[in-house]
């Protein structure tokens, strides 16, 4: 087995739990009004007992997890979701939409433009020749997945961030110590129907529990589990 197999394993599993974790729901509690605010140390009431170590066990035990299902081996294909903007929007006056019809028509293309450091880790260290990706619409009237891409060159140094004239140039960014890495992905299909976020959504308490587009939506470059690629391999074949 290649020396970089467990690198790259390790750093899989990283990129899913970083993917798993979730922001607090919990609505925040009011303001205390001045006579329902904490009292002063000295008028504090004494502290409850710590809880026993055997407690803590129980609690432990009976607390649901949320881990995403981990690759168990890393020879590959794994699964991925990458997010494009298919409607017109402006940045430094520069039209960034690119959507599955963009890829289609250009058959291949670097995954350039991602200034987010977690999803930068996620393509230099995880992702692979061979990987499949769910290509996802975004930031758009209707976003959710609308085809298939895959992974035809590893991770490189992102050039645009170097050009003064692109609109997600970075000048901290240099040839010498890039910052920004991207990845080539080409087209492989759209889906037989599209998939809209909404639908998905509906299996967040079911199949797609742990899925980071529905636990953490905004996260530009996301991890999919074998598990949620079948899944969503199934839902395109029924109408919503």
């Amino acid at each position: 087995m290649s020396s970089t197999r467990p690198k790259r394993k390790a750093a899989i599993e990283a990129a899913e739990r970083a993917a798993a974790l979730t922001q607090d729901t919990k609505p925040r509690k009011r303001r205390a009004k001045a006579d329902e605010r904490s009292p002063s140390p000295s008028s504090a009431k004494p502290a409850p007992a710590a809880t026993t170590t055997k407690a803590k066990t129980e609690a432990k035990e009976k607390a649901p997890t949320t881990k995403p299902i981990a690759h168990n081996d890393d020879s590959g294909p794994h699964y991925w979701l990458i997010k494009a903007e298919p409607e017109t929007r402006l940045e430094r006056g520069v039209d960034v939409r690119f959507s599955i019809d963009d890829l289609e028509a250009k058959g291949t293309s670097s995954w350039d433009g991602v200034r987010n450091y977690e999803a930068r880790n996620t393509m230099r260290d995880c992702m692979k020749v061979g990987d499949q990706c769910l290509f996802y619409h975004s930031s758009c009237k209707v976003p959710g997945i609308a085809g298939i891409a895959e992974v035809v060159k590893e991770a490189y140094p992102d050039y645009t961030a170097f050009d003064e004239s692109h609109p997600y140039y970075d000048p901290k960014s240099s040839q010498d110590k890039p910052t920004w890495m991207m990845v080539d992905v080409k087209f492989v299909r759209k889906l037989r129907r599209f998939i809209p976020l909404k639908e998905l959504q509906t299996f967040r308490d079911a199949e797609l529990r742990s899925m980071a587009l529905v636990t953490r939506n905004r996260l530009s470059v996301q991890p999919v589990s074998a598990a949620e690629w079948e899944f969503i391999s199934e839902l395109e074949n029924h109408p919503e």
